[in-house]
């Protein structure tokens, strides 16, 4: 069979990671299974296929909703006998939902990464239960929960953990934090991965070090955030500047290879509103880095408070600060949550086991198309 993946995002994230390890597996477990990535012309995502084995065509999307990229999807799908065209985002399926309005395209398959609910509005509604979509692939029983209010047949909906891969893992890095920021040893390195977007809730994560550095006046810790910038950077340095926090906390901005940096964090800390499952968790349980975290989407489905690392409510950063502080003082309990946590990653949540469910997905839907 050969799948043509369409993405219309072009920066670099989770559900871009998602696509690239999807594709990896599948050529090494079932090479008969041609993937084929269509992105975004010269965006981040762009550049990274660049650097990988990975079959890739890429399309200039200038707008949201660009005819053009929509032209070119239904020419690579009549050119390259495209079986199956698994959407990987909103504006994809509009855009692919478009495209079968003019050319007759193949099945789709969805795949829902965020927790966030879907809008009940006409057109919203009307996307996403398009009759061309035969599944959608949930990243957690959360989303799957959230889109039963939208999904109109509850029968298309499908969880498939995305997993984190094991070939790929590496703790080399170009420069290490201690050095870089001269953090003396006994300071404990807070650790948080993720782009400068709204469900993060990057605030949270620096009331956590106000709270710490400021109000509990304990200076062995400093926080290091990895991650691309955005438009709400520049506000995110605004309040560490004003809260005095310049040399406790670090912002780095997009760097490569961001998980390799994970063992030289003590503690995980993630701050999120509104999450599907961050890879920065299942990266952390594999690195056997304690995480904290808010309890949204599906990190509780992953993490279990107090058995392989602790969670509480999304903004609380009292009680984020309070957990810290019972991790660094109780090495038996860190052991313990690591130790838990990997154990958990490997039996379940590996992209080995995603791609061979995805797959299995793809040869049911095939099968009843030609029925």
């Amino acid at each position: 069979m050969t799948i043509l993946h369409v993405s219309a995002v072009s920066n670099w994230g989770g559900g871009e990671h998602h696509i690239e390890n999807l594709c990896s597996e599948l050529a090494l477990t079932n090479p008969e299974v041609k993937n084929i990535v269509f992105c975004v012309k010269n965006g981040a995502f762009h550049q990274r296929l660049k650097s990988t084995s990975i079959n890739y065509i890429a399309a200039p999307l200038a707008i949201k909703i660009d005819f053009r990229f929509a032209l070119q999807l239904a020419k690579l799908c009549k050119k390259n006998q495209i079986d199956l065209i698994h959407i990987h985002d909103t504006t994809a399926i509009q855009l692919a939902i478009i495209a079968d309005k003019f050319y007759k395209l193949p099945p789709f398959i969805f795949s829902k990464k965020t927790s966030f609910e879907i809008k009940q509005r006409k057109k919203t509604l009307y996307k996403y239960n398009y009759l061309k979509i035969k599944k959608i692939l949930c990243v957690s029983e959360a989303t799957k929960s959230v889109s039963e209010k939208a999904i109109t047949d509850h029968s298309k909906l499908l969880t498939i953990y995305h997993g984190t891969n094991l070939r790929t893992k590496s703790s080399e890095t170009s420069f290490l934090l201690r050095e870089k920021f001269n953090i003396e040893n006994h300071k404990l390195i807070i650790g948080n991965i993720a782009n400068h977007i709204r469900a993060k809730h990057l605030d949270t994560f620096i009331d956590v070090a106000d709270r710490i550095i400021n109000k509990e006046k304990n200076t062995n810790f400093f926080f290091v955030q990895i991650g691309t910038f955005t438009e709400r950077t520049q506000a995110f340095i605004d309040r560490i500047n004003a809260l005095n926090l310049s040399n406790h906390v670090k912002f780095l901005g997009y760097t490569p290879n961001a998980s390799n940096f994970i063992p030289q964090f003590d503690i995980s800390l993630m701050t999120s509103q509104s999450e599907g499952i961050p890879q920065f968790i299942y990266e952390s349980m594999y690195h056997k880095t304690p995480v904290v975290s808010t309890n949204v989407g599906g990190i509780p489905e992953i993490i279990q408070h107090e058995n392989n690392g602790l969670l509480t409510e999304p903004y609380d950063d009292k009680t984020l600060t309070e957990y810290i502080f019972k991790i660094a003082e109780d090495s038996n309990l860190k052991t313990q949550f690591v130790n838990q946590a990997y154990k958990t990653l490997i039996n379940t949540f590996t992209t080995t086991q995603m791609a061979q469910k995805t797959l299995e997905v793809y040869q049911n839907v095939l099968e009843e198309s030609l029925n």
